[in-house]
Order: C-alpha cells, then sequence, then structure tokens
C-alpha cells in the first residue's frame, strides 16, 4: 500500500526548514489536545494543518461527545452511572476486538476528561434530552447515543446516557471546534497552514524524527526533536483504500468526512512499519429511525424478515444493515405509524393488506404476511422474545394502508466514517507488526484505529476517542528523550 515516497530517510533530508519538540500533524480535534497537553507541559509544538484552518472532520460532526461513569451532567440529570456499568456496556456493544484496556482505561479517566473539556471553556448544559441517537435540537446536553436503554444492552449494563453535547442548538461539531481552537490560540504554540504533510523522516536507528510537506506548491522538512503525532483523519474520502479494505462504504450514500481523510496519514504510517488495525470496519448509520417513534415500524432483509431490534441506535442498525445484510433492507409500517423521517423518505410500495405489500415489493408469496403476523403477536402480548424490543415501541401493524421504505443502499440514508487506521498503544505510540513501539512516532483520531471492535457503540465515541488519546498522545510525545 505504502509508496516509496512517503518515508524519507534524515541523512535524504538533510536540513530542516522548521522543527519544534513535538511535531503534531493535524488540528481536529485529536491533535489539538495532543498539542494543547503538550504545550500545558512546558514542550515547544509546532502543528502542520493542510488546511486553512483547524476542525477537521471534528468540526462537520454532531458534537457529541462519549462520557460517563459519573459526570456532574449525569448526575444533575438524575443518572446514576459507574465506570464499571459504563465499561460493561462498551465492551458489549464492541465485542469481538474491542481495545479493553483503553476501553478500561477511558471508563474509570472519563469524568476527569469531563472535567479537561470544560477547562478548555467548553460548555455543557445540566440538562438531559430525550430523543435518543443523536444530537438535540435544543441547547440540551445529555442523550441516549448507543442503545444502552435497548435489548441486549440493558440487561448486559445498567442503562445510562452518556452522550454530552456541547451548550448550543443543534448541532454542534462547529462550536465544539470553535471553542477547541479558541484554547488552542491560548497556548504558547505555533500553527502553520496550508502545509500537508507527506511523508514521514526516520533516522538510521529507525526513530521518526519529522515528516516532509508541501505547502503553497514548495517541498519543506520539518523535525520534532522529541516525537511526531500523526493526527490526520481517516480515509473515508479514498475510494482506492476503501476499495481494498472496507469495500461495503463505497455503497454508503454519504460519508461522514472531509477532503483532508483521504488516508495520508496512515499511509505514511503504515509506511515506516506501523501496524493496520480494524480497516475493515466502519460506523454506518441508517438514520431511518429519526424520529425514534419511528421504531415502532418493523425493518425486514431481502427475504422478508426481521433482523434486529428496531428501536435501538440506528448506528447498531446501519451497521447490521450494510455488513451482515449487504445493504438489502427495507421498513414496513401502517398508517398509524407512518410519517415522514429526518431525511423525508416517502414509501416506494403502498397498499391496503400485509399481502398487497408484499408483492408490489417483490417478496415471495407469503414471508412478509407471516415476517407481519408473527410480530403482530408479539406485539399483542406486549413481548418480543426473538430481538427483545422494548414494550412502548412493540405496535401492532393494523391500520391500512401499509407502506415499505426503501431503506436498501441504492435509497437509504446510509452514511458512515472509517474506524481502523493505525495500531496504537495506551498513549498513542504507534506499534509495528510485532507490537513493539515504533521511536518517537505516535498517532490519535481517525489516523489510529478506534478503540472500538467491529461495532461502533454509541454516537461521540470518535470524539471522545480523539480527545482523549490525542491527549495521551501529546503527554506521552513529552516524556520522549530529546
Amino acid at each position: 500500500m505504502a509508496k516509496s515516497t512517503e518515508i524519507r530517510s534524515a541523512s535524504e533530508v538533510g536540513r530542516f526548514d522548521g522543527e519544534a519538540e513535538v511535531l503534531v500533524v493535524g488540528l481536529g480535534c485529536a491533535g489539538a489536545s495532543a498539542a494543547m497537553e503538550a504545550a500545558d507541559l512546558g514542550a515547544d509544538v509546532l502543528v502542520l494543518e493542510r488546511a486553512g484552518g483547524g476542525g477537521g472532520t471534528s468540526a462537520n460532526s454532531g458534537g457529541l461527545i462519549y462520557m460517563g461513569g459519573g459526570t456532574p451532567v449525569q448526575e444533575a440529570a438524575g443518572f446514576d452511572d459507574t465506570p464499571d456499568e459504563m465499561f460493561k456496556f462498551l465492551m458489549a456493544a464492541t465485542a469481538p476486538g474491542s481495545h479493553e484496556a483503553k476501553i478500561r482505561l477511558y471508563c474509570d479517566e472519563s469524568v476527569d476528561h469531563f472535567h479537561w473539556l470544560e477547562s478548555l471553556g467548553i460548555p455543557f448544559k445540566r440538562s438531559f434530552y430525550p430523543e435518543p441517537s443523536m444530537e438535540s435540537a435544543t441547547d440540551d446536553c445529555l442523550v441516549y447515543s448507543g442503545g444502552e436503554d435497548c435489548a441486549p444492552f440493558n440487561t448486559i449494563a445498567k442503562p445510562a446516557p452518556r452522550a454530552h453535547k456541547p451548550q448550543v442548538d443543534g448541532k454542534a461539531g462547529p462550536f465544539f471546534m470553535q471553542c477547541m481552537l479558541a484554547a488552542v490560540e491560548k497556548r504558547p504554540l505555533r500553527v502553520e497552514l496550508g502545509v500537508k504533510a507527506e511523508a514521514l523522516v526516520r533516522d538510521a536507528d529507525g526513530r521518526i524524527v519529522g515528516v516532509v510537506a508541501r505547502q503553497d506548491g514548495v517541498e519543506r522538512a520539518y523535525r520534532g526533536r522529541r516525537a511526531v503525532v500523526l493526527s490526520a483523519g481517516g480515509f473515508a474520502m479514498n475510494d482506492e483504500m476503501l476499495a481494498q479494505y472496507v469495500p461495503q462504504l463505497l455503497k454508503a450514500a454519504a460519508r461522514s468526512a472531509t477532503e483532508g481523510d483521504d488516508g495520508s496519514g496512515i499511509r505514511m504510517g503504515a509506511a515506516v512499519g506501523g501496524a493496520l488495525l480494524r480497516m475493515d470496519q466502519s460506523e454506518v448509520a441508517l438514520a431511518t429511525t429519526i424520529p425514534s417513534r419511528l421504531g415502532r415500524g418493523i425493518y425486514v432483509n431481502q427475504h422478508g424478515v426481521r433482523f434486529i431490534n428496531e428501536d435501538t441506535y440506528y448506528g447498531h442498525i446501519g451497521i447490521e444493515a450494510l455488513f451482515r445484510q449487504n445493504g438489502r433492507v427495507w421498513m414496513v409500517v401502517d398508517d398509524a405509524i407512518f410519517e415522514r423521517n429526518f431525511f423525508g423518505q416517502q414509501p416506494a410500495h403502498v397498499g391496503e393488506t400485509i399481502a398487497e405489500l408484499e408483492a408490489l415489493a417483490g417478496f415471495a408469496t407469503g414471508v412478509l404476511q407471516a415476517t407481519v403476523s408473527q410480530y403482530n403477536e408479539f406485539a399483542e402480548r406486549g413481548v418480543d422474545p426473538i430481538y427483545g424490543k422494548r414494550a412502548e415501541f412493540l405496535v401492532p401493524l393494523v391500520n391500512p394502508p401499509f407502506a415499505i421504505l426503501d431503506c436498501t443502499t441504492e435509497n437509504g440514508p446510509y452514511s458512515g466514517i472509517t474506524m481502523g487506521g493505525l495500531a496504537t498503544g495506551l498513549n498513542g505510540e504507534v506499534l509495528d507488526i510485532e507490537g513493539d513501539p515504533i521511536p518517537g512516532f505516535y498517532a490519535a483520531g481517525r489516523t489510529a484505529a478506534l478503540f472500538c471492535g467491529p461495532g461502533y457503540a454509541a454516537s461521540g465515541i470518535s470524539l471522545a476517542d480523539g480527545t482523549f488519546f490525542g491527549r495521551r498522545a501529546g503527554r506521552a510525545a513529552v516524556e520522549e528523550p530529546g
């Protein structure tokens, strides 16, 4: 995958045009966190950002940050949470293959991380918003963002909402990064804009000592006397890499990414021997059930049968639909349930009976009728023995006309981000294929593999991972020998 141009020897570079103790590449939430942590420890820090300003994909996000274990917002809103309950949920929601040590560390230090974010001037209203899975339309803070109160997780860990949104109406990513960048400006660190890193520089001892970048068409070399921290985004905008590692995401209608998510940081890291992890995994949102009351309908696959509890987090639904149902899914509703969802989806077919709907949609005769009949029996009893859908969402489909929404990849509102990247340790140190750290080299944000396993646990996990482990990378970089 890596090209020879993505690595340079220190002897080849010869002279550096700029240097610092800690060199950070990328000024999204992870890079900003790494840079501030290093600067607060007294290090000389230089940040290189390819765009004309900081923010990255973090600034385009909904702004939710997954934190728990008893934050002040949780306590004020009346929710009792502990690090252990948070840990049990995250391990269950992202199994198998979760990074247990990282998840344990994050759960144990999540409350402290909340206080750090507030210390930067990021406000969090002490309030709860009842509509789950996405950021509030108001300036309210706390939401259920990962199906914590849905099956099967509500029987594994005590449910608690953990996604925290900064205090601003609606989408909070832009406001969140405004606050982060304002905090960066208060630190005695340097930022150079319009500088795109293209290769890592390695010395004769195998240590990463800098980067080669391009600014206004001119090649420049920068030295990191102690370490280099790569936080240059994921690879969601690189179709060639998607085709190689996670081709399912090519079918999604949208990608939660910016131009900088071209995989350049990951390729640079791989070129110097960094191991890659979870490259075949992604977050996938299928947001048909926004608002959540649309979860009273039922999802069916190409065989006309249910495959999930429809009241759960739409990220869990999206991963199941795209990766295990090949994007061949539909939602069935009746007249009492149907309304336009967040994306304004209209019915693909409408029928006065389920049999008519079944024929119009092209299912084999009898399969959809059997699925709806069985579901209605469950709903009448108020118990879903197959998927555990909650009673308040378990409503019989008996009010004609009936409709089916096309949630296939061709017509459904799928969007996703990549979860794979460089393998890192607890302090953001990039690991080689033997699991040993590469001297002087750290990664954070989506340049590094997310600490989750194949399941994207909840909205807000990526910003949580980026800021928390970005801080740890910045701290560890300062402790590298100069």
